[in-house]
């Protein structure tokens, strides 16, 4: 299987190059040049095996140049450290309503999934392709992504990290976690603005010829832990197919019955891979996209517009507070046939403008497959709260958004389709906001601190990964403008 950008068709490469490379040199996202379609054999052959052995068998459906043996290894590594024998484990709330866990690894949230394995994938594709250099990984995160690309690189061999994060964009506990990283190829730096500020950076450090050239010289290259990687988006379609397989197995469904995903997301790189897996052949009805109040996602899959020329808000759910959500490009290039030349216009629009509109057919794919709503704080706040005090599940923000968005799709529509909703982190790591919304006073500036209070709220108990932050040493204090990261790349592998 080759992967293509989408923005330059005639660059094709190899799985692993995709993976090492992380970003192509035109800006462009790497994306499989044919998605595999699978019979039902496939999808039944799963149902029994672990996850970790499931991962092993999805994966290689995509990365010729890796053995089914190598993934195997990898995937009993990278879930190993996890809090439970089953990484992404089904909840079922009530009859048709199933939440997929995806906060029990080591950073507690849904990132995890991805970037446990990105370690082993990405140092894998740099010795197939014979590279010697040290790999500079760049990391703009919106709370998440940055702490578990963290720990997940933490003292690999061959690599250094830098994450940026927006000042005052992420919650207490994210950034706690982040500036108290140990190991000593990390580096974590501020940046003053938002995410977007801080994403369309590092692109912006990818595309400059002169630097990679340089960094060239001294025995380094760039590469990506974002979702823009093909790397994480992979590992990203496993828990789908597991999660459906799981509710065979457990008899919530029968095999061939058709589920609906609800997904909240901010970057698309979490949906994408669910619509990845429907194209694949898995029973998926509806992909529900959930958006908190920077809903521009919605308003996209809606009109058809993408228009990112809007005020920014940030929200209690902090890891979807985003504007530019870059994985939709991968979309945009599928549903254009792989398109390229349309693709760049889009992108060129975006970029110029600010906006730009999909044609007639495109609309009618976007409808044929997604639902999308958004949930504001007031609505999240009342969803943590009725979820915990009248079906004792707690839930975080982010969560919240997408049980709120589902509840108001299906009241809308009377669809009774079972659900999967995609529970992205641990309500602990967002102890403030949750304790607001189930009515108790929190002080101002406190992070870890409230673990404690939240515990007896709500008879829960802290995650160890988070309780563990209590005492560490912070690390890391640097803010720069956005137009200073590139010094701080510099700095960092000076």
């Amino acid at each position: 299987m080759k992967y293509v950008s989408t923005r330059n068709a005639e660059n094709k490469v190899t799985a692993s190059l995709a993976i090492a490379e992380g970003l192509s040199k035109e800006g462009g996202l790497y994306t499989p040049v044919s998605l595999p379609v699978v019979g039902d054999d496939f999808f039944r052959s799963l149902i029994d095996l672990s996850y970790q052995e499931r991962a092993a068998k999805i994966m290689k459906l995509f990365l010729d140049d890796f053995t089914e043996e190598e993934l195997a290894e990898y995937a009993s590594k990278a879930y190993a450290g996890f809090d439970g024998p089953a990484p992404a484990p089904v909840r079922m709330l009530r009859d048709g309503v199933h939440f997929l866990e995806l906060w029990h690894g080591p950073t507690c949230a849904f990132k995890d999934m991805a970037l446990q394995m990105l370690p082993y994938l990405l140092t894998a594709s740099l010795r197939k392709n014979g590279e010697q250099k040290q790999v500079c990984i760049l990391v703009a995160t919106s709370g998440d992504t940055g702490k578990a690309a963290l720990e997940g690189f933490r003292d690999v061999d061959q690599t250094r990290i830098l994450v940026f994060f927006p000042d005052h964009g992420v919650s207490a506990v994210q950034q706690l976690q982040m500036t108290t990283q140990r190991g000593k190829n990390v580096g974590v730096c501020a940046v003053k603005g938002n995410f977007d500020d801080a994403q369309t950076g590092v692109k912006a450090i990818f595309s400059d010829a002169e630097l990679r050239e340089k960094l060239s010289r001294k025995g380094f290259f760039f590469s990506s832990a974002n979702s823009i990687n093909w790397g994480r988006v992979l590992p990203q379609l496993v828990y789908y197919i597991s999660g459906y397989c799981d509710l065979v197995r457990d008899g919530r469904i029968a095999y061939g019955d058709r589920i609906n995903v609800c997904v909240p997301t901010g970057n698309f790189g979490n949906i994408l891979s669910a619509y990845f897996t429907k194209q694949m052949g898995l029973p998926i009805a509806k992909l529900i996209c959930a958006s908190n109040k920077n809903c521009v996602l919605t308003d996209f899959l809606n009109t058809g517009t993408y228009n990112r020329c809007r005020d920014f808000y940030t929200t209690m759910s902090p890891s979807m507070d985003i504007l530019i959500s870059s994985n939709l490009e991968r979309l945009l290039f599928e549903l254009s046939g792989q398109d390229d030349g349309y693709v760049r216009d889009l992108m060129e629009q975006l970029k110029t403008k600010g906006t730009y509109t999909v044609t007639p057919a495109i609309k009618k794919a976007l409808d044929d497959d997604f639902a999308a709503g958004f949930c504001d704080d007031e609505k999240t706040a009342v969803i943590i709260r009725d979820t915990f005090e009248k079906e004792n599940y707690l839930i975080d923000p982010h969560t919240a958004v997408g049980y709120g968005v589902w509840k108001e799709y299906a009241e809308k529509t009377g669809d009774k389709t079972p659900v999967l909703i995609a529970s992205t982190a641990s309500p602990y790591k967002f102890c403030d906001n949750v304790l607001r919304s189930l009515g108790e006073t929190v002080p101002e500036n406190a992070s870890v601190e409230l673990f404690g209070q939240l515990e007896k709220r709500t008879g829960t108990v802290a995650p160890t990964p988070l309780r563990e932050l209590a005492g560490l040493p912070v690390r890391f204090t640097r803010s720069v403008e956005k137009e200073e990261m590139i010094s701080a790349v510099s700095d960092m592998l000076n």
